[in-house]
């Protein structure tokens, strides 16, 4: 078996002087999340989601900033926000589109449809467009088995796609 590696310790991390965990963004956590935990750690998926909701995305000096918070290492907070799929280690679009490809969707014709998008996005699955716009994505499923393909644009569930409701649905997008 090949590993796959990378030269993690030459990242450099992106800094800005405004920090993304800021004094009232920690008092808030600190007196309304953290007493609902036994410990700082127990916290951990709480702040995440505090922090991502606020910015949208999790950079790593804010997961730095987390890990100072919480009373961790910085490894610990970047091993568990890469761990959850519902994390977001880099910006993502004002749009996430998320097709399904669970076996149902796979039989009803999700493949067309995400190849579609693929191209007339220009960007493939994990990526967003160069406006910022539209991030597309797949997951296994979205609950929606007998009325596939689907898919999830932001909160909002879209059944029984075909192309052409595919490109309205893009067209509907402001």
């Amino acid at each position: 078996m090949a590993w796959i590696t990378k030269n993690s310790a030459a990242t450099t991390i992106e800094r800005r002087e405004e920090p993304y965990l800021d004094a009232a963004m920690r008092s808030q956590l600190e007196f309304q999340v953290l007493v609902r935990y036994p410990t700082r750690q127990a916290a951990t998926l709480s702040v995440l989601h505090f922090i991502q909701e606020k910015h949208g995305w999790l950079p790593y000096q804010a997961l730095e900033e987390a890990a100072d918070f919480l009373e961790l290492s910085p490894a610990q907070v970047l091993d568990t926000a890469s761990f959850y799929e519902e994390y977001w280690m880099r910006p993502k679009g004002r749009y996430v589109i998320w097709i399904c490809q669970s076996l149902s969707c796979e039989l009803m014709g999700h493949l067309p449809l995400l190849e579609h998008l693929r191209a007339k996005l220009g960007v493939d699955v994990g990526q967003t467009t160069e406006d910022g716009r539209i991030t597309l994505m797949t997951v296994e499923c979205l609950g929606s088995c007998d009325t596939g393909p689907v898919a999830l644009v932001n909160e909002t569930l879209h059944e029984k796609l075909t192309l052409a409701n595919v490109d309205e649905i893009l067209d509907g997008l402001s």
